[in-house]
Order: C-alpha cells, then sequence, then structure tokens
C-alpha cells in the first residue's frame, strides 16, 4: 500500500516553488514508519537534501536542510538549513534568515536546529514533542504554546535541487521578498483617503506588453497565471476597447486598492493605433469602461457613453508608460514625438508617471542581492538612459518587469519584479495626491472640466 502524505497539494507546490521548482519525495511518515529517532534516522539518512515537516496544532512547520540529513549522536554533520512555517489556513510560506546560518544535530534522541549555538527548534520523536523559541515563533508567526505535541512528522527527499548555498539563499530571498511586498500591497491604501483607488494607465506601442502587464499582475495576486487580457504578437493592436480592470487578492478576495486601466497600442503610422485626440479624454477620466476604440474617430462629448463630469477619482493618477526593452534605441522619430506630446499632456495634468521596461531577458539579474534595488547592469543601462532622455522621466522611475507569457507556473524573481514596479506607480501617485488638500479637490475637478 502506497503511502501519501498529510502536506496539502497548494502547500506542496508552495515548497517546490520555493526551492526552484523541484520535486519532492516522502521518506519517512511517523505515523506509519515510527515514532522513534531511530525510525526517522534510518529512513533519512544519506538521500541527500531534505525537508522536515511539523504539524501542530493546525499549523505546518519545518526545515529544509542542505546536505545530508545528520546521524544519530554524530556531532560532526552539520548540514546548512533554514526553517519555515505556513500561515494558519494559507498557503504563504514564512521563512527565517535566507543566509543558512542554521544547522542541525541529532544527540540524546533529540532532533535540534539552531543558531550559533542557540537552540531555535527542537524535536523529540518519540514523545512527538516540540520545542521552539519565543524569537522564531515571532519570525513564523506562530501562535501556540512551547512545548507542544505535535500530531505527525514526515520527512521528504528534495529531487532537482542545486548543491549550492548561494542558490538556496537567493531563491529563499527572493521569497521573502515576494511575500513582504505581497503584504505591502495587500495594506496599501491611497493616501489622505483622497480617492478610494488608485487608477494606473498602461500606454505603450503596440506589442510592447501592455495587457500583459496586467495579467501578470493579476497572475501573482491570484496565486496561478492567469490571461484574462487578450494578448497578441500581431503588427495591429489585439486592444481595440479601453478597458478598466481591478485585480482581487485571490479567487474569491476582496478588490484591491487600485485599477490598471488598458487602452490600444500607439502606432506611429497615421490612422493606426490609439488615437492621440482620446488620450486627454482618457487622462481627464470622461472615457467609460469598455468603450470601442477607433483610429480613425475619437471620442466625442456627444457620446452617449461620455462621462462630462469626471471626479477626481475618475481620472487618471499614474502614466506607465511600457516600452519594448529591446526595441528602445530603435523607436522611430514619430513614435517619440508621439511619446512627447503625450507627456507634456500628462504633465499638464499634473498626473505621476513611469517607466516599466518589459521582455527583459536577463530579468534574474535585474535585482541586486538584497532585492530591494535595481541592478543597472550594463546591458540595460543605454535603454534606460534613451528613456531618461526621451521623456525626462527620472532613472528611479524607470522599471524593469519580464511579464508572464507561455509560462504554467509562477516564477518568484518576476513576481518580484512586478510587484516592485506596481510599488513604485502606487507611490509615485501618492506623493502627486499628498498635494492635493481635500479643500481644493473640487476645484481640480472644476478645472479639469474647463480643459476639455
Amino acid at each position: 500500500m502506497a503511502v501519501t502524505t498529510r502536506l496539502a497539494w497548494k502547500k506542496e507546490k508552495a515548497l517546490q516553488k520555493l526551492l526552484g521548482n523541484v520535486s519532492l519525495s516522502l521518506l519517512y511518515k511517523s505515523n506509519v514508519h515510527g515514532d522513534s529517532i531511530e525510525d526517522m534516522v534510518q529512513k533519512c539518512t544519506r538521500q541527500g537534501s531534505t525537508i522536515t515537516v511539523i504539524y501542530v496544532y493546525r499549523c505546518v512547520i519545518g526545515a529544509f536542510m542542505l546536505g545530508h540529513y545528520p546521524e544519530l549522536d554524530n556531532d560532526s554533520e552539520k548540514p546548512k538549513s533554514f526553517l519555515f512555517s505556513f500561515q494558519e489556513n494559507g498557503d504563504t510560506i514564512e521563512t527565517t534568515s535566507s543566509d543558512l546560518n542554521i544547522v542541525a544535530k541529532i544527540i540524546n534522541k533529540e532532533l535540534t536546529f539552531y543558531s550559533h549555538y542557540k537552540d531555535m527548534f527542537s524535536v523529540f520523536p518519540n514523545s512527538k514533542i516540540l520545542k521552539l523559541t519565543s524569537s522564531l515563533k515571532s519570525v513564523l508567526k506562530l501562535r501556540f504554546s512551547s512545548p507542544s505535541t505535535y500530531d505527525e512528522c514526515e520527512v521528504f527527499r528534495v529531487e532537482g535541487i542545486k548543491d549550492n548555498p548561494g542558490y538556496i539563499r537567493r531563491i529563499t530571498g527572493v521569497t521573502q521578498r515576494r511575500n513582504t511586498l505581497l503584504n505591502d500591497l495587500r495594506a496599501y491604501e491611497p493616501c489622505a483617503d483622497v480617492v478610494s483607488k488608485i487608477r494606473i494607465l498602461l500606454l505603450g506601442p503596440v506589442g510592447s506588453g501592455k495587457s500583459s502587464f496586467f495579467n501578470s499582475v493579476k497572475s501573482v495576486f491570484q496565486g496561478h497565471v492567469t490571461h484574462q487580457a487578450i494578448v497578441g504578437s500581431d503588427s495591429a493592436s489585439i486592444t481595440e476597447q479601453y478597458r478598466i480592470y481591478s485585480v482581487k487578492d485571490g479567487k474569491d478576495g476582496k478588490s484591491l486598492p487600485f485599477v490598471l486601466c488598458d487602452s490600444m497600442g500607439l502606432d506611429e503610422r497615421e490612422g493606426a493605433g490609439l488615437c492621440m485626440y482620446d488620450i486627454p479624454h482618457i487622462l481627464k477620466g470622461c472615457v467609460p469602461d469598455r468603450y470601442q476604440l477607433s483610429p480613425h474617430k475619437p471620442i466625442s462629448p456627444k457620446h452617449p457613453t461620455f462621462i462630462t463630469s469626471p471626479s477626481l477619482k475618475d481620472r487618471i493618477h499614474c502614466v506607465a508608460y511600457i516600452l519594448d526593452i529591446n526595441s528602445i534605441n530603435n523607436l522611430s522619430s514619430k513614435m517619440v514625438e508621439k511619446f512627447k506630446r503625450i507627456h507634456k499632456e500628462v504633465l499638464n495634468c499634473g498626473i505621476a508617471y513611469v517607466a516599466l521596461l518589459t521582455k527583459v531577458n536577463n530579468y534574474s539579474e535585474v535585482l541586486e542581492e538584497d532585492f530591494l534595488n535595481m541592478n543597472r547592469s550594463a546591458t540595460s543601462q543605454s535603454q534606460v538612459m534613451n528613456v531618461n532622455k526621451m521623456l525626462d522621466i527620472p532613472v528611479s522611475n524607470i522599471l524593469m518587469v519580464e511579464n508572464y507569457a507561455s509560462e504554467w507556473e509562477l516564477d518568484p524573481v518576476k513576481d518580484v519584479l512586478i510587484l516592485s514596479a506596481l510599488r513604485q506607480m502606487l507611490r509615485a501617485a501618492d506623493d502627486v495626491l499628498e498635494d492635493l488638500p481635500l479643500e481644493e479637490t473640487d476645484e481640480i475637478t472644476r478645472k479639469i472640466q474647463l480643459c476639455m
């Protein structure tokens, strides 16, 4: 009879992704193979890298060990480790420091993980007792007494992992960064309660990745790759409607406090792509969701769906210029001129702006080792400076991402780039909105209407 794990499928997938899309093979299950430390060691030693999982008080906590499992009463083997937990009733992983500065040993029938000779996490298989330090419980966001009796212990062999501490440090570090960004964006609220949702307009040439960026943002918050917005590689714009997309936190979660507005792509040819006369109306909030765009016929105030009196919440709060990083140095003079005209209109309307460079081939090298800042590599520096000169956008507001296109699984490095770009857009919008005292918002709306 096959022995099966009690680890939920989503949690198993999360662990696999955490370690770089590895495979997990169940080696030991205490309720099947025996509860003693000797039973555990017999099944787990000399099996390569492993994950030890403890089920206690509706929580899942555990340890990854790079290298062979420690042996009984042998203090010489100390595989590098890090500890992790899943949030209660969720599939988000909390981990300890990604420096792999935690080691393990088995002495006196006790499996102990410790750092700098300070015990952090001890398992007593013979009595099914688990002990945790209060500091570790805080890091892993655990809420049960210690010591505590656990229900079961399982150990998995990790197959397909690189036996390299630097690699493990990087992939666990990026996962920590991803979780931090997700939590920040989930908790985000527009400044000063001026508006309830930030509106971000995606503008760029045909095929630059506007719609793909929305799909990518939605994918990160849904936890799997999605393709709600239609994308393609045609020379003509696939997007023909003006769309205002909201994003939910999970399948049945709440709508997040921002929307992404997608439009027809810009085209250097006359009579093709987004009509330049539509852009001011879009910026000022006059164009409704699902309006059918036309390169030849701009929207008119006489149109039955035209929003004649847009409020501050209807207008665009941040414009993201979407550019294919591989095409920036080859933009035609006509396309550059269009961008300059649009940027002048954006500045006149007092709207925040960023530039988003997509299709970054070396996206895994874009972030610095701490995942906090962009690494302005030599391979992208010329494109960044071209955008800086073309639109006079500060280098700090020129961001790089790699969208989800044909992938089946999420990539934590891509997620960090996407979430970092989104957070920067929201911060840019907040900077502008903070300059708008509440008593002046009605006057601003009146000025917008006078400009139409």
